[in-house]
C-alpha cells in the first residue's frame, strides 16, 4: 500500500493550497477514469485548435507571407502594407482564381479544391517540389496530381490506349496544351526539349522550337487559335490563364497574335520535326476530344507506311528506356 498512502499524503500536504471542492474533483478524477470532465480552454487555446483543424490555411498564410510582391512580378505600390508578403487577392490573381475563392479556401470555408486551383497556387506561391506536395496533401489531394505528375491526371484507360499506338506519336493535351501523357514514341519526339511540356512556351520561348518545328509560323498561330478558343470554353481554368500572362509578357509575338482574336480547333494537321537524332520526320496528326475529361485532347501522328519518317519513329521507339 505505499502507493496508496504515499498518493494519500501527497493530496493532504496540499490541503492548503487546493480547496475541498478541488480536492474532491482530482480523487474523482484518479479513482474515476472515464468521468466526463469538462475543461476550459483559453483564447490562445481556441486559436491553436482552430489552426490544426485547418492545416491548409495556416500553410497558405505562412507561404503567402514569404513571397515578396516584387519577387511575384508585382509592384509594392505607394501604399504601406501591414503585413508582410502578399495579399489575398494577390495571391488569386496569380493563381488565377477569384479573390473570394481563394479566402474561403484560406479560411476553411472550401473544403474541396481541385487538383488544377492547388496547382495554380502553389505556382503562385513559388513552392519548391517539396512544399507543393505537401500543399496537395493538406488539401486531400493525391500530391502526384501535382504539376510534376501531370501523367496520373489522364485516367488509366486512356494511358493503355497510349501505347495501342506502337509506331505513331501519341499524346494526351490538357486545356492549355499541357502534355499530360505521351506514349515512347512522343517522349523521344519531344525529347529535344527536356522536362518542358507546355505546348505553347516551347514554341514561343524555347530555343530549340524554331529548328525543331520545321512550320514554326503556321505551327504557332494554329496553337494560340486553339488556346483561346479554350480561354472561352474553359473561362476558370487557372493553367489557361497562367499560361496567357506569362507568354504575353516575354513573347511579343505571342501578345500580336492572342490581339488578333482568332480561334480554331487543333484538329488534322500535317506537321514536320527535324529532329537532332533521326532528321526529318513528317507526321499526319488527328485529334480526338476525351469526353469524360473536358479540356483534354487525344493527339496521334502517323507516318506514311514504308517511309523514312516510320523508320525514324520506329529507331527512337526502340532507344527509349523500358517503361
Amino acid at each position: 500500500m505505499l502507493w496508496a498512502g504515499t498518493w494519500w499524503d501527497a493530496v493532504h500536504d496540499r490541503k492548503k493550497v487546493i480547496d475541498p471542492d478541488r480536492k474532491t474533483l482530482m480523487i474523482r478524477r484518479l479513482t474515476v477514469p472515464n468521468h466526463p470532465v469538462t475543461r476550459t480552454v483559453s483564447a490562445a487555446g481556441a486559436d491553436a485548435v482552430a489552426a490544426h483543424d485547418n492545416e491548409l490555411g495556416a500553410f497558405l498564410r505562412a507561404g503567402r507571407a514569404r513571397v515578396e510582391p516584387t519577387d511575384a512580378g508585382l509592384a509594392r505600390g505607394l501604399s504601406k502594407r501591414r503585413v508582410r508578403g502578399l495579399r489575398r487577392e494577390e495571391v488569386a490573381v496569380l493563381a488565377g482564381v477569384s479573390a473570394d475563392y481563394y479566402a474561403r479556401l484560406e479560411q476553411g470555408r472550401e473544403r474541396n479544391p481541385s487538383a488544377q486551383v492547388i496547382g495554380a497556387i502553389g505556382h503562385a506561391l513559388r513552392l519548391a517540389p517539396d512544399a507543393r506536395e505537401h500543399l496537395y496533401r493538406l488539401a486531400g489531394l493525391n500530391p502526384r496530381l501535382g504539376p510534376d505528375s501531370a501523367r496520373d491526371l489522364v485516367h488509366p484507360s486512356l494511358l493503355n490506349l497510349l501505347e495501342a499506338f506502337p509506331q505513331a506519336a501519341a499524346y494526351v493535351l490538357g486545356p492549355a496544351f499541357d502534355v499530360l501523357a505521351t506514349n515512347s514514341v512522343a517522349d523521344a519526339l519531344l525529347s529535344p526539349f527536356g522536362k518542358e511540356r507546355n505546348m505553347p512556351r516551347i514554341q514561343f520561348t524555347h530555343p530549340r522550337a524554331k529548328t525543331v518545328f520545321t512550320e514554326w509560323e503556321t505551327l504557332r498561330r494554329s496553337t494560340v487559335h486553339a488556346l483561346r478558343l479554350n480561354a472561352g470554353r474553359f473561362p476558370n481554368d487557372a493553367a489557361i490563364t497562367r499560361i496567357v500572362s506569362e507568354l504575353s509578357d516575354v513573347s511579343e509575338e505571342f501578345r500580336t497574335l492572342w490581339a488578333d482574336h482568332n480561334v480554331g480547333s487543333l484538329t488534322r494537321a500535317f506537321k514536320v520535326f527535324e529532329h537532332p537524332d533521326v532528321g526529318r520526320v513528317e507526321l499526319t496528326y488527328q485529334s480526338f476530344d476525351v469526353t469524360d475529361a473536358p479540356g483534354q485532347l487525344l493527339l496521334v501522328g502517323s507516318p506514311e507506311p514504308g517511309s523514312h519518317s516510320e523508320e525514324a519513329l520506329t529507331y527512337l521507339a526502340s532507344m527509349a528506356p523500358p517503361a
